[in-house]
């Protein structure tokens, strides 16, 4: 076998093994763009209720309001933690409170550094969503035309015609996915932040010796 023959059936095997490959990812990448479809939804539901809890505690209790007065009234730091907006907000809210009880200014320092750690992994699920979205979506657009290709060559365009349906059913799906989790991201980043300088302000209120601001959140 001379050399070109040889390279060219190499060639070939190599790309029919490739071939084989991306088949059987077909079924598995699909059920990802469904499972990130179904998560997306999911983080849209707990905004949505996030959303309702935050608009109808701040007319009562703005988290800065709750802050500053679990300083105060160091006492009434669990009542108080009721009305945050969110679960990592009401623990920081009580810890402020324990720090001033305690008489330990620098453990709401670490009030503040848990609360941004509880944020950061809320923002996490979303900000994966941003970049797996349309991967998996062009995953799935790309893995479907090798078959439809196939059929299209041996006169099957129905075949085709639905391999290019699924094709692009994954990319608007990807795409759809990455549009709403960035649109999650920025809301909740600009929130959080919000909750963030409403805590900090309130730790400067404990005595000497208390917190240095803590950084900004991270941009999305």
């Amino acid at each position: 076998m001379s050399l070109p023959v040889f390279a060219t059936s190499l060639h070939d095997r190599i790309g029919d093994a490739l071939a084989q490959l991306v088949s059987v990812l077909a079924i598995p990448v699909l059920l990802l763009a469904i499972a990130a479809l179904l998560l997306c939804a999911v983080e849209c539901g707990r905004y949505a209720t996030e959303a309702w809890q935050r608009h109808s505690r701040r007319r009562q209790w703005p988290l800065k309001a709750l802050a500053a007065r679990a300083v105060a009234a160091p006492g009434e730091a669990s009542q108080l933690a009721a009305h945050a907006p969110t679960a990592f907000a009401a623990d920081a809210v009580q810890q402020l409170g324990a720090a001033v009880a305690s008489g330990r200014p620098r453990a709401a320092e670490h009030a503040l550094t848990d609360f941004e750690l509880a944020v950061q992994k809320r923002l996490d699920r979303t900000r994966m969503l941003v970049r797996a979205g349309p991967a998996i979506g062009l995953m799935g657009t790309l893995i479907p035309l090798a078959p439809g290709l196939k059929a299209l060559s041996g006169g099957d365009i129905s075949q085709l015609a639905a391999d290019l349906r699924i094709a692009f059913a994954a990319t608007v799906v990807g795409l759809l996915v990455g549009t709403v989790a960035f649109a999650l991201t920025l809301v909740r980043t600009r929130l959080y932040s919000e909750d963030l300088a409403a805590l900090e302000r309130a730790a400067e209120q404990l005595p000497a010796g208390g917190p240095a601001a803590g950084p900004a959140l991270a941009a999305a």
